[in-house]
């Protein structure tokens, strides 16, 4: 419940940005967020073809891998929800990851390489934390956030390229105010980003959280454990690092920079957070 507030009022916080600049700057924000939402909405109807096309991935037939079928229907029926598709991704790289607008057009997505690396249970840990994202719909939430930010980004870059905030009224025309709306127009873009970022983390703990009830919050602990250990042997040579998101641990090399904007929180931490739920339901 703790992290579902803390995306809303992330997500607020974005909202008041716009509004923020929009009333600095005279414009109305509507086109800006049309313009925004246009592609959103059009990754948000295909993204789970897109997504499993630029990976290679391979829906499963109901007589393959049956044992996983099994297990995806076993933790799906726990969530209340109907089985999600399953499909299996070609690279050693220890990995998973759920897309889908909706939990009736679903896909919960494993690599080759993670199948290798886990344990039943642990394997069974990390799909509970793909369906809880299906249940959570965070699809559409990520969708929501993206044309948020990106509301933001294009207002900014807009004005910064037409030089639009030299177009104010003379009794706009503080020096202050000036360089005040030029600070803002760079970097009000930064934190719309870290602002994405900061939700994409918390609908990661929660993701978790909601996982660990499904299954066994040891199980997905030790499988971020061999998760974090695989990704650092295999990482993803190729793909989008802006899908990166999408994965239960952020599947691309991380430099100094990747990890100060990653889109997920630190490992250890999500760790630690599963052993105290081990704890407090005795188990």
């Amino acid at each position: 419940m703790i992290n579902q507030i803390k995306t809303y009022l992330l997500m607020a916080l974005l909202v008041g940005l716009i509004y923020a600049i929009c009333m600095l700057l005279h414009i109305h924000p509507l086109i800006a967020i049309l313009l925004a939402l246009i592609p959103n909405v059009i990754a948000y109807y295909f993204s789970d073809k897109f997504v499993l096309m630029s990976y290679n991935a391979r829906i499963l037939d109901k007589h393959e891998m049956p044992w996983l079928h099994q297990m995806v229907e076993r933790v799906a029926r726990k969530a209340g929800l109907p089985k999600p598709k399953v499909a299996i991704v070609p690279t050693e790289t220890p990995n998973a990851f759920a897309t889908g607008r909706n939990p009736e057009n679903a896909v919960v997505a494993v690599t080759e390489g993670i199948l290798k690396l886990l344990s039943p249970e642990e394997l069974e840990g990390v799909i509970g934390h793909e369906i809880a994202h299906i249940k959570h719909r965070d699809i559409l939430i990520s969708t929501i956030v993206a044309t948020l930010a990106g509301t933001i980004i294009y207002i900014a870059e807009w004005m910064l390229y037409w030089g639009g905030i030299f177009f104010v009224s003379e009794e706009d025309s503080n020096p202050l105010e000036l360089i005040g709306t030029i600070l803002l127009l760079i970097l009000a873009p930064i934190a719309a980003t870290l602002i994405q970022f900061a939700i994409s983390r918390q609908r990661e703990f929660y993701a978790d959280e909601e996982g660990a009830k499904l299954t066994h919050p040891l199980w997905l602990a030790n499988a971020l454990a061999k998760l974090e250990r695989g990704v650092e042997l295999y990482p993803l040579e190729r793909g989008n690092p802006a899908t990166a998101h999408m994965f239960i641990i952020n599947p691309f090399r991380k430099d100094f920079i990747a990890k100060l904007f990653s889109t997920h929180p630190p490992t250890e931490e999500r760790i630690e957070r599963l052993l105290e739920m081990c704890k407090k339901l005795g188990r």
